[in-house]
């Protein structure tokens, strides 16, 4: 047993409606995730960051790059099922064999879009994986929170 498979740690997961169709819902988190994700707090460059990409493809990357033209890794698309779902590795400011996996599923319900976010693999992190996974909690809130201000308000 390897020291990744030593704990086990819950996922963080997350829930969120929006008034856009499921089709809407699905472009705006993934080829739109400039628009609504923070950088200036939530990057890795934080002030140095000028935008953030999401390539809409299996095996695409996600990635900022800075005002100077460097890239920083996010992750990479494990699967792409549009508009239902997206599966990502996740690894901002850590190397690709420290990833965690984010699922984001689209499910169209009266009046707009459930959307659903389940990140799991913290014991990737070794030591780190429970303070990470407490991270996250919070930080995928203050993140979601962006992406419904920014569907309301298109």
């Amino acid at each position: 047993m390897s020291e990744h498979q030593a704990i086990k740690i819950e996922p963080v997961e997350k829930q969120i409606k929006v008034g856009l169709n499921q089709e809407a819902a699905f472009r705006l988190f993934t080829e739109d995730l400039n628009k609504w994700w923070p950088l200036a707090t939530h990057s890795v460059g934080e002030e140095k960051a000028e935008t953030c990409v999401f390539e809409g493809h299996e095996g695409g990357r996600i990635y900022e790059t800075m005002k100077d033209g460097s890239q920083a890794g996010w992750g990479k698309v494990l699967a792409w099922e549009p508009f239902e779902k997206v599966v990502f590795t996740w690894f901002p400011s850590r190397t690709a064999d420290t990833a965690q996996e984010v699922t984001v599923s689209f499910r169209e319900i009266s009046g707009g879009t459930q959307v659903e976010l389940v990140h799991t693999g913290w014991e990737m992190l070794g030591e780190k994986a429970q303070t990470g996974r407490e991270g996250y909690d919070f930080g995928w809130d203050f993140v979601l929170a962006n992406y419904i201000v920014t569907a309301t308000n298109k």
